[in-house]
């Protein structure tokens, strides 16, 4: 038996090992994970950046890769601790944005400011029970090449974008958007797609 399989069948020992990544009551990794740990789980591409002002809250038991020439700037909150977040290389995650895995943001994509994007739900079936202590409803997000969000957005859990999409900014994301479209509005609806033949957008009917 594994390590990890020890730990997770020993519910005594699973307790002490999450205690020792982060503290109960505050879900952000210890500074000696932060430090010590992170960086040879995770992967960091060449010439990507992480400004100093953001809150990358990751943990070791799900993936954080940003490929290369990747930035997220300052005042972002970046948190794998429901699923993997993934970004290909030359993404941008602007000022003050947000993103809570299981998150997959393809290469040249990019999120505009304060934009917030989640893989996952709070639970709230039991109606007897406070949702923080309901399991959650984790479904993953995905953005696909060359997409990028406009600022102050919201990208619901379980959303596909695909590839060159273009979110009008204020835009709340609830359903899939197919490739090559513009989507607007609170819930975004497609305006435009790319004709490929006329090498031009057009307005949808």
């Amino acid at each position: 038996m594994g390590i990890v399989s020890k730990i997770k069948s020993n519910p005594k020992l699973k307790k002490f090992v999450l205690w020792s990544i982060a503290p109960n009551r505050n879900p952000r990794p210890r500074l000696w994970v932060r430090w010590f740990l992170n960086p040879l789980k995770h992967k960091k591409g060449k010439g990507a950046t992480v400004r100093r002002r953001s809150r990358i809250d990751v943990f070791p038991w799900n993936r954080f890769e940003i490929g290369d020439l990747t930035t997220i700037e300052d005042f972002c909150t970046v948190n794998n601790g429901s699923g993997d977040v993934l970004l290909g290389n030359r993404v941008r995650v602007g000022i003050g944005s947000v993103v809570i895995g299981p998150v997959t943001m393809g290469s040249g994509s990019g999120l505009g400011q304060h934009v917030f994007v989640s893989g996952f739900n709070h639970g709230f079936s039991d109606g007897t029970k406070n949702s923080s202590q309901q399991p959650l409803q984790v479904k993953p997000t995905v953005i696909g090449e060359d997409s990028h969000i406009g600022a102050n957005s919201v990208v619901l859990a379980g959303v596909t974008i695909g590839k060159r999409c273009q979110i009008g900014a204020g835009s709340v994301v609830t359903k899939d958007i197919p490739p090559f479209s513009v989507a607007v509005g609170n819930p975004a609806r497609v305006i435009k797609q790319f004709n490929h033949e006329t090498k031009a957008w057009e307005k949808t009917t």
